[in-house]
Formats: C-alpha cells, sequence, structure tokens
C-alpha cells in the first residue's frame, strides 16, 4: 500500500513520553531555561505524542506542562510552543475565538480555516469551540460579519458539501455563474454561494474548467472583477482550496513573508497546522511556484526563523 503521509513531522519511533518528559524537566530546571532542546524535542514529535509527554510531566512531577512552558518562555517562541502542544481542532477552535472575541474581526484566520479544512474537521472544531469556550461558533461568526459573506461562512460551517461529481450539472454550474458575474449587469451573489459553497472540489475543478471553455477567462478573475472584500476573499479562497489546498497554502505562506515585516501570526498558524498533513506538498508547490525552497525563504525575513524551519527542511 502507497504511503500517503505528506507531512513534514512524523511520529518518533523510539518514543518514550516518560523520558522526553524528564528532558523537558530539566531544561526548565534551576536558572535559566535551554530554549533549543525544548524547541528541538517537540518539534520532532507528533502531536499525539506531545499529548502523551503532557500526561507523563504530570504524573512525574504533579503540574501542568503546558503552564510550566509558558512561565518560563515569552513572544514568538512561547506561542509557538503553546500551538505545537495544542491538539489541531483545539488549535483550530482558539485561532477562530482569538479571532472574533474584542473589538475588530481577524477576518482572515475565519477565511483560512473555514475555506481549507474538510467537512469533518469544521464539525469537529464546532465541537470543540462549545465545549472550550461555552458559545456557539456560527453564533459569533453571525455576530462579527454580515450580508453574502456572512452566509457563505454559514454554508461552509455546516460541513456538508456534495460528495462526488454530478456530471448533469457541470455545464449549468458553469453557465449559470457566468450568467451570475460577466454574463449580467451586477452579480448575482446568492449563485456563487450556493454553487461555491456546497459542491464537492471535484466537481468544483470540472466546473472551472467548463467555465473557461465557456468565457474564455478563469473563475477567479470573474470573482475579482465581481465582488468586493470580505466576500471576494473568501469566494477566492474557496476556489483555491477546491483546485489545491497546498498551492493554497504556499501562496499564504509567500504572501505572509512577502509583505512589509513577517506576518509571524499566519506563518505560524499555517506551519503548526499543515505541519503533520500535507508539508511535503506544501513545500513543493512552494518551490515549483516562487522558484525558492521554503526553507531558504523562512530563513530570510522571519524574526523566529530557527524555531519553524524543523518543520521545512528540506531533510525532514
Amino acid at each position: 500500500m502507497k504511503n500517503t503521509f505528506r507531512g513534514s513531522v512524523r511520529p518518533f519511533v523510539n518514543f518514550n513520553a516518560k523520558h522526553d518528559a524528564e528532558v523537558l524537566h530539566k531544561a526548565m530546571k534551576g536558572i535559566g531555561t535551554d530554549e533549543d532542546t525544548i524547541l528541538m524535542l517537540l518539534a520532532a514529535r507528533s502531536n499525539d505524542q506531545r499529548q502523551q509527554i503532557k500526561a507523563a510531566y504530570k504524573k512525574a512531577y504533579g503540574k501542568d506542562l503546558l503552564s510550566a512552558l509558558k512561565s518560563e518562555l515569552g513572544g514568538l517562541l512561547e506561542s509557538l510552543i503553546v500551538a505545537l502542544m495544542t491538539p489541531p481542532r483545539s488549535y483550530d477552535a482558539s485561532q477562530l475565538h482569538k479571532a472574533l472575541k474584542g473589538a475588530g474581526t481577524d477576518d482572515d484566520v475565519l477565511i483560512e480555516i473555514l475555506a481549507s479544512r474538510t467537512g469533518e474537521q469544521v464539525k469537529d472544531v464546532i465541537k470543540v469551540y462549545k465545549k472550550e469556550f461555552g458559545s456557539k461558533l456560527e453564533k459569533d461568526v453571525c455576530g462579527d460579519t454580515s450580508g453574502h459573506y456572512q452566509k457563505l461562512l454559514v454554508i461552509l460551517l455546516q460541513g456538508s458539501r456534495e460528495e462526488g461529481v454530478d456530471e448533469s450539472k457541470i455545464e449549468k454550474d458553469a453557465q449559470d455563474l457566468y450568467a451570475a458575474g460577466e454574463g449580467k449587469f451586477g452579480t448575482d451573489e446568492e449563485k456563487f454561494i450556493t454553487i461555491l459553497g456546497n459542491r464537492s472540489a471535484e466537481h468544483l475543478r470540472k466546473v472551472f474548467d467548463a467555465y473557461k471553455k465557456l468565457s474564455g477567462s478563469d473563475i477567479e478573475d470573474s470573482i475579482k472583477g465581481e465582488t468586493t472584500g470580505n466576500l471576494e476573499g473568501l469566494l477566492l479562497a474557496v476556489v483555491k482550496c477546491a483546485k489545491s489546498v497546498p498551492e493554497y497554502f504556499a501562496e499564504s505562506l509567500y504572501k505572509s513573508m512577502r509583505r512589509a515585516g513577517t506576518d509571524d501570526d499566519t506563518l505560524m498558524r499555517i506551519m503548526v497546522s499543515r505541519s503533520e498533513v500535507d508539508m511535503l506538498d506544501i513545500r513543493a508547490c512552494f518551490k515549483k511556484m516562487y522558484g525558492e525552497s521554503l526553507h531558504t525563504t523562512i530563513q530570510v525575513p522571519c524574526s523566529y526563523r530557527e524555531e519553524l524551519l524543523p518543520f521545512s527542511c528540506e531533510k525532514c
């Protein structure tokens, strides 16, 4: 059977949770903290293994490992270690909660997570969000958003895309999208939302090909010409993820490092959340799209570059 694991972080082979807990304890003991040891150990373990280390640490030392780590670390390194120690769906839930709470909304986070996760993952995040924050994710999203943008977010929150390809709908969907945008004065946003929010990725890829033959342009060009703001951003993310999730994240990583100053939050969130999912594919897409390795690019602008290199290393 072909190995389909595409993460850059794999379960550590000779894993011993008790031993790792001891190493971390020694790294935090006494004056000063051995940050390199902490980082290199945790970056070389899978998330499931980190949870086992957390349990072993509590059993051996009677205190919470995450609290101990936070008391010893600070800044971006602390944020990275906390992210590494958080189970994937809890991490997504915490990022969404952070994006929604307080004044203003971090729409980039909402768009990234809800456009790229599978239906099952979205459903799991909703459960974790309710358990950890005592609130319904959909309610919080609706409280912070409005209009067609809100409608598409709510559709994505259902986590119930159709499965497979419906050959009988391909041409009609392409024609409907054309008629809703380029083919009329004004835009029928509802049609874009319904088709892009509900069809499977495989089906949408065929619709996009049919759309290009029909209109002579890519669906992305139509979206850019017909919509603006957060709705445009979300529709584009949905289209890009339908075409290729790794390419979507490669582009997001590139943009995070090409702004005036690195967007550390986005860079960290993607590197951590995709490290056990498809980082090998993201790395390959990055090289193909931008002509340089992700590893090399991270080394240049990143203020905490050494911390993220284990996830991008060509030798991983």
